[in-house]
């Protein structure tokens, strides 16, 4: 589907070749994601690595904090940052979307098929309507290194946590396999669900092999 002010694309080349040239041009970029997967095409654009005549550009990144579970994802967003982009974190949902100069919205859609949709907006109400909600949920995120720091040791502790939790054994065993108490493994899991955005144990799972976790 395609009109004057939107355009549908179904995977991440077409969406690179429509909107290389924005992002080439942009001086303001915004970015909301789970995770680093789903603007892989775009990730030279939108990661903030600015070419340095063009110091002045803005990049601002909010993600979820399952980002920071991984150590390789984790040291990528600390390079980032130190290149210059501004990055958060927020426990919220996000719609995860591109927003150029306040001009451009593109947002993703679901996965079918191992091919992603992305609809690229540029009709001004809309725009400013995602522009919007961007700069709320901005607002109310956590900066990138506190966050780290609050999750720097869960991060090592969570891949064998998970490892534990996919056997299906009793928490009692898992804990003393972790050298822990009872209730602190069960705070760790707890952490771990909510890092994940998960509502169930089963749901992290799921989620943490979405992020490269297991």
């Amino acid at each position: 589907m395609e009109s004057a002010q939107v355009a549908i694309v179904r995977d991440e080349e077409e969406l690179f070749a429509r909107t290389a040239h924005l992002f080439a041009a942009a001086a303001d970029v915004a970015c909301a994601a789970n995770d680093l997967n789903t603007w892989q095409a775009n990730r030279t654009a939108a990661d903030g690595v600015v070419p340095q005549h063009r110091t002045s550009v803005r990049v601002r990144k909010l993600y979820r904090p399952g980002v920071l579970l991984n150590p390789s994802t984790a040291q990528h967003l600390a390079s980032l940052r130190q290149a210059g982009a501004e990055i958060r974190i927020t426990q919220d949902e996000v719609n995860e979307t591109i927003i150029l100069d306040r001009r451009v919205a593109i947002l993703a859609g679901d996965l079918s098929g191992g091919r992603r949709s992305y609809s690229v907006i540029s009709q001004a109400e809309v725009v400013q309507g995602v522009a919007s909600l961007f700069e709320a949920a901005w607002r109310s995120s956590v900066e990138l290194a506190v966050y780290d720091a609050q999750l720097a040791e869960l991060r090592s502790l969570a891949p064998r946590v998970l490892e534990l939790l996919a056997t299906g054994g009793k928490d009692e065993s898992a804990a003393r396999a972790l050298g822990l108490g009872v209730r602190t493994y069960r705070r760790r899991v707890a952490e771990l669900m909510a890092a994940l955005g998960a509502e169930s144990r089963f749901q992290a799972g799921v989620r943490a092999r979405e992020l490269g976790l297991v």
